[in-house]
């Protein structure tokens, strides 16, 4: 799962961001991670998206010095999916608490990922409030979109997958 979560990180369009010379992307990462949350649980789950993501960011110059964050953050989306797929007894077999799973996950992320660039915008980047709110504002769309995503696409095929690995007595 982690490479599938690197292999589908590559998957994007990049949006550039009016300010600052940063940049956006719409990608299929999360999509994975939502994924392996599911399919995995919290701990294994969240391992392979923070590897699977961090190992992107090693790999992309411009994404290198926030490999940390990554590894983290995407530990946490999918980690929270998978806690949440499976409290109660469940063994993430319930579609409408998997949706709630995914955008739960998928909202820790943004409210990680949006948060750590606001206060590195403020506080090392020494920017003015405005600059920093319209940056944050057009990074939230491209990640309410990859979140949108994610639970829309990672879901259903969750159960195509969770069917075919049962359907050929794989267990995980």
């Amino acid at each position: 799962m982690a490479a599938l979560v690197f292999a589908a990180s590559y998957m994007r369009i990049v949006i550039p961001l009016s300010l600052g010379g940063n940049t956006a992307a719409i990608h299929f990462g999360n999509i994975f991670c939502v994924i392996s949350g599911l399919l995995l649980g919290p701990l294994y789950g969240g391992l392979a998206a923070g590897i699977g993501s961090a190992l992107y960011d090693l790999t992309n110059p411009l994404y290198i010095s926030s490999m940390p964050f990554t590894l983290v953050f995407k530990f946490m989306l999918a980690s929270v999916c998978g806690l949440i797929a499976y409290s109660k007894d469940r063994k993430a077999e319930n579609f409408k608490v998997n949706v709630i799973a995914a955008a739960t996950g998928s909202l820790t992320y943004i409210i990680l990922y949006l948060g750590r660039d606001f206060l590195n915008n403020i506080i090392f980047l020494q920017l003015q409030l405005m600059p920093t709110l319209v940056m944050t504002g057009q990074k939230a769309f491209a990640s309410t979109v990859n979140a949108v995503l994610a639970v829309v696409i990672a879901t259903p095929v969750f159960f195509v997958l969770k069917k075919a690995l049962d359907t050929n007595n794989i267990k995980i």
